[in-house]
């Protein structure tokens, strides 16, 4: 998996960097085959306070790709959601791609 965490009018400190990463890794343990992660972090100067900071992700999985983003007053807050909801479209991206057609059983004679 390629990661690529990048800061827009702020620098990703080592401390956010690690917190990404082990944040992400609850989408890896729910689906193994993803490609490439680019990973966004902003922080918006014309905007009011509240929803200030943003957080934004690309994956690229085998077969589609997926994007999200989430603003929040907490750069922490945004990763959260912005993970949920990374999450919630990979699982629904696996339960697509899975093959749910089971065989008939064998007739015994």
């Amino acid at each position: 998996m390629n990661l690529t965490i990048s800061g827009h009018h702020l620098e990703v400190t080592p401390a956010l960097r690690t917190y990404v990463t082990t944040k992400l890794d609850r989408i890896m343990r729910h689906f193994d085959q993803v490609v490439d992660v680019k990973v966004l972090l902003t922080v918006e100067k014309q905007k009011e306070k509240e929803r200030r900071q943003r957080a934004e992700c690309n994956i690229h999985v085998k077969g589609s790709d997926m994007f999200a983003e989430c603003s929040h007053q907490d750069l922490y807050a945004a990763v959260d959601e912005l993970v949920d909801k990374l999450d919630r479209q990979v699982v629904r991206h696996k339960d697509r791609v899975q093959n749910h057609h089971h065989e008939a059983p064998k007739r015994l004679m």
